[in-house]
């Protein structure tokens, strides 16, 4: 009698187990050594079916085995992905502390996740049945002759039908005929590209470090190494990553290149397709699960040679990767701040020491984590001091608000900069990171605000949909008619958003057409590159926008950058404001004089005095970040120390707080057991920067250290317990290693 496989099966749950199951009769032919890393449908609680993955085969089992339940369907023939990549998932869940289904789940796309077959979808394709037909016997039938007639040629798509007049209905005419008949075909995948591989020979000339760079990695492309490449803004890093690019792709290997929003994807993948006639597929959010797969089932087949995606990309399966790239490394954005919380250029870093190969991030404005690493030698660090071309860098000039009449938070100085500008054919662009019409809508007769009643926020007034909107939560409410504590009706709006900007420079600048880029008016698909391409059409010389307007856009006519208002960030208790603030105006003043013309940066503030703003205006963002590499030394933060923080919700403060207050005796025993606590420092529970949202009142526990092992032996030994804490059923709580945001 052959002996029962028992396959322990890990399950996208909230948990930190896996669970036993046996394998039917029927499967246990089964190759026992090809079964980890292999989708299975099996039961889970009551009628309820899961999708899993096999993660160990036969281990030592607590229950009897007549008591396991059997695996309901063995999905794929073969591990799902190669060896390295699973392998990588694995350490991930370790190192961040997330449940392995999970991340193994959050790795693939959608339609794997549901249990779809890892396969294209195929193609409809219709061919004539009979060679024999007598296409004379259709002359009265015109329709069905001109698709006999294609069809006898070839077969033909239904789309390639379609392009040439041919109609459903017409198709299924000849088919009841028995005339024709339709198959799927699975789409052609281009496998031998690298043999038809071509450069284009029109590309710019490279500066002496440009050069330079790329010879630096060139030179170990057979090797795991990590560059910074720190460049200025306008000083060619993506021509770089092209020129490195060249000796991979003409070897047939792939490269990963990584990007922090959607909004850039398009334009990267226009400047790589202008240069290299290769297969190029691309990988965001914004593609529908079919799309998604495809791209993956691209790359992990070696049919795409370059995958350009944010963050979730770097999960694709390649099947011969040779380069990883991360542009813009120090955004935020390649932080994922829910569910698992990994950090995408950290797993890309790993990811790349793992298959032996070269990654290299490139920055204006690199993280203080990526530059600390570089400064310490773990990184080679490439320097580009200087702008491609005959482009310099703008100037930067301070205006003080103090006093002055503003006109939607426009000073009399930078409307008449704008004039000047404007009168010469250039373009100018304001930044300004608050949508709607304004922030607060307050009575003008006692003073109440417009309070979120499930957060601890204010309503922002939209004008143009009028209607308040909550943009923490998401909730909104109709404007009110009346003040709800006095009953006046001399409602007001309080400060200045992109909305009512907009309504300003239209009165202010009628002869000159403005756009307004925010996530209000960019939802409808390809609308925001539809606005892309008619700003550098010239059809707008007002550009007016938030973050999406910041990274990484190139337009050669904008002459002048005004930065609104940014005096919220010098104030802020988030020890990281700082270093955002000044990545965020370096990478808005670098829309500025991006060619020949001269650029201008303008930044408008109450505190011009603000020793922030003076070593960004007079010394640029170099000198800061060394100087706040310090200042973080000193105050023992990161990334001179490693972090874990968790998080806790409930609709009852208390609840939130005194699980935390738990978790926090089981870790201070691990640490006092291990004779760590004077290595690991546990602070809280406290309230979070926004202590109530969405209803919930949120706390926090965070533990630091100076040893990174500490902090994950620590959350290694506690988390199993915290998890068995009865309080912790009743609310939501989460762990999030290397934390970047508190609020």
């Amino acid at each position: 009698m052959t002996s029962p496989i028992i396959c322990r099966v890990a399950l996208a749950i909230p948990l930190h187990k896996q669970f036993d199951y046996v394998l039917p009769d029927y499967l246990l032919t089964t190759e026992v050594d090809t079964l980890v890393g292999r989708r299975v449908r099996v039961p889970f609680g009551g009628k309820r079916q899961m999708i899993g993955v096999i993660c160990d085969v036969n281990p030592e089992c607590d229950y009897a085995i007549d008591k396991l339940k059997k695996v309901t369907q063995l999905i794929d023939t073969a591990p799902l992905l190669d060896k390295s990549l699973w392998s990588l998932l694995r350490w991930a869940a370790f190192y961040y502390q997330h449940p392995l289904g999970d991340v193994f789940q959050q790795a693939i796309p959608t339609h794997l996740r549901q249990g779809k077959e890892a396969i294209f979808k195929g193609e409809e394709y219709w061919q004539v049945s009979d060679s024999d037909i007598k296409i004379d016997d259709f002359k009265n039938a015109k329709k069905q002759r001109q698709a006999l007639l294609l069809l006898q040629a070839s077969k033909l798509s239904y789309q390639q039908l379609k392009e040439q007049g041919v109609t459903r209905q017409t198709l299924n005419t000849l088919k009841e005929k028995e005339l024709i008949t339709s198959l799927e075909l699975q789409p052609e995948s281009d496998l031998n590209w690298a043999n038809h591989f071509s450069e284009t020979a029109q590309k710019p000339t490279l500066t002496t470090e440009q050069a330079i760079a790329i010879t630096s990695v060139t030179q170990y492309m057979e090797q795991f190494k990590c560059y910074l490449l720190e460049g200025i803004t306008g000083s060619g890093k993506t021509e770089v990553y092209l020129n490195i690019l060249k000796p991979i792709l003409a070897k047939g290997k792939q490269a990963l290149v990584i990007v922090p929003e959607i909004g850039l994807t398009p334009q990267t993948v226009q400047r790589f397709k202008a240069r290299f006639n290769v297969p190029i597929h691309i990988k965001h959010s914004g593609l529908n699960a079919r799309q998604q797969l495809d791209t993956w089932l691209h790359a992990q087949q070696g049919s795409a040679a370059i995958i350009i995606g944010t963050r979730s990309a770097i999960f694709s399966d390649c099947k011969n990767l040779g380069l990883i790239i991360i542009d813009e490394e120090h955004d935020a954005s390649f932080k994922q701040q829910e569910g698992f919380r990994y950090h995408a250029r950290d797993f890309a870093i790993k990811r790349a020491h793992k298959e032996n190969i070269p990654i290299i991030l490139g920055s204006a404005t690199p993280s203080l984590e990526t530059l600390h690493n570089a400064l310490q030698g773990k990184y080679k660090h490439l320097y580009l001091t200087q702008r491609a071309g005959k482009a310099k860098p703008p100037s930067s000039s301070l205006i003080n608000l103090a006093g002055l009449h503003l006109k939607s938070g426009l000073s009399p100085q930078l409307i008449e900069l704008m004039h000047q500008h404007l009168a010469r054919n250039n373009q100018v662009i304001l930044f300004l990171n608050r949508r709607g019409y304004a922030p607060v809508l307050m009575c003008h007769e006692c003073g109440w605000l417009v309070k979120c009643s499930r957060c601890d926020a204010f309503y922002t007034y939209h004008k143009s949909a009028n209607y308040l909107h909550c943009h923490h939560c998401s909730s909104t409410l109709p404007v009110p008619h009346q003040c709800h504590d006095c009953g006046s009706t001399q409602l007001i709006a309080t400060g200045v958003g992109t909305e009512q900007l907009e309504e300003t420079l239209k009165a202010e600048f009628p002869d000159y057409p403005t756009v307004r880029i925010d996530r209000d008016n960019t939802r409808k698909k390809e609308s925001f590159n539809q606005y892309l391409n008619d700003i550098n059409s010239g059809k707008y010389k007002i550009l007016l926008g938030t973050q999406m307007l910041a990274k990484g856009h190139h337009f050669s006519d904008v002459t002048l950058v005004a930065l609104i208002d940014v005096d919220g960030a010098l104030f802020s208790n988030d020890f990281r404001a700082s270093e955002r603030l000044a990545q965020l105006f370096t990478q808005v003043a670098g829309r500025a004089g991006r060619e020949e013309k001269k650029g201008q940066v303008v930044l408008q503030t109450h505190h011009p005095e603000h020793s922030l703003l003076q070593d960004l205006i007079n010394n640029g963002y170099q000198e800061f970040s060394r100087n706040a590499l310090q200042e973080r030394v000193i105050a023992q933060l990161p990334p001179s120390t490693y972090q874990a923080l968790l998080r806790a919700e409930a609709s009852v403060p208390t609840l939130a707080e005194n699980f935390l207050g738990l978790c926090r005796q089981i870790f201070s025993q691990i640490t006092v057991s291990n004779g760590t606590d004077k290595q690991v420092l546990i602070l809280g529970p406290i309230p979070a920067n926004m202590e109530r949202r969405a209803g919930k009142y949120r706390f926090q526990l965070l533990l630091q250290s100076s040893t990174r092992s500490l902090i994950t032996q620590t959350l290694q030994q506690g988390l199993t317990k915290c998890e068995q804490l009865p309080e912790g059923r009743k609310l939501k709580w989460s762990i999030d290693v290397d934390p970047i945001d508190f609020t």
